[in-house]
């Protein structure tokens, strides 16, 4: 059995720590599904949300059933026609199972809606912190999680069972005055360390500091300023219905793409390599 990656009462207790007014990025994120929800050509009438922080998508997208993040979700199988998953992916123990469980809530041809940091999220902390603590110390330890990239969190999709499945990003850049700040901001988000393997000692100050000023000296803003990347992972996939369409077979296709297109075709590859005409 592999080793837990996240440490369950320290993510409980990150998470316990958040401020309504850390949750910026949150609310950007609901934002963004709302505007994604409203190209969809459909009223649901029986959605459900899951997430570690409710209210900002609660109140963006019209969501009054909210359920917690857990390893086993409160939701009943083929109870909603929307599932949205907010923010909670990224510390999943076992994210394709949240998926699977969110597609078997699903009725036929409801729609599943994700949204969690990608893998380019706080990228500047985790290398700044990685050398200074090396640097100080002589060790290292895991302080930022590891967070899928866009194309493994869309492969997650197709094995959770999801049909027409759609991944797409969006890269959110947040400046500050200095490292200390976006650690406060990281802990009104309800995003500290909670991994299973973090140092569980204090870390030298030293370590802080020097991390501050690698920070300061390769991820300028300008004024005096650092920048922190975001990344947010959005994620899309509906329950199979068989009304939905279905991919052609390959080679069923009775149409050249060169003549729907209306040119010429060229031969590709090395000009010297053998042509069958």
């Amino acid at each position: 059995m592999p080793p837990e990656l996240v440490d369950p009462l320290a993510l409980a207790r990150s998470r316990a720590r958040a401020r309504p007014d850390g949750l910026f990025l949150h609310r950007e994120a609901a934002g963004l599904l709302a505007e994604r929800l409203s190209e969809v050509n459909r009223a649901f009438k029986a959605p459900a949300l899951v997430g570690p922080f409710h209210e900002p998508f609660a109140d963006a997208l019209g969501i009054s059933r909210c359920v917690a993040d857990d390893d086993r979700l409160d939701l009943s199988p083929g109870a909603h026609d929307l599932v949205v998953h907010a923010m909670g992916l990224h510390w999943a123990r076992d994210p394709v199972g949240q998926l699977i469980q969110c597609r078997r809530a699903l009725q036929p041809d409801g729609l599943f809606l994700a949204v969690a940091f990608g893998g380019r999220t706080l990228h500047e902390l985790r290398s700044v912190l990685a050398e200074a603590e090396v640097a100080v110390t002589g060790g290292l330890s895991p302080r930022v999680a590891p967070m899928g990239d866009v194309r493994d969190l869309g492969a997650l999709l197709q094995r959770a069972g999801l049909a027409m499945p759609v991944a797409d990003t969006l890269t959110l850049r947040v400046s500050y005055p200095d490292l200390f700040a976006l650690a406060r901001d990281l802990r009104a988000m309800g995003e500290t360390n909670a991994l299973a393997d973090r140092l569980r000692r204090p870390t030298p100050r030293a370590v802080f500091e020097r991390a501050e000023a690698l920070y300061a000296k390769a991820h300028q803003a300008g004024n005096g300023r650092i920048l922190a990347t975001f990344e947010l992972v959005f994620l899309t996939g509906w329950a199979p219905a068989g009304t939905q369409p279905k991919p052609l077979r390959p080679g069923s296709a009775r149409l050249r793409l060169a003549d729907a297109l209306g040119t010429t075709e060229e031969p590709t590859g090395d000009p010297a390599a053998p042509r069958r005409d």
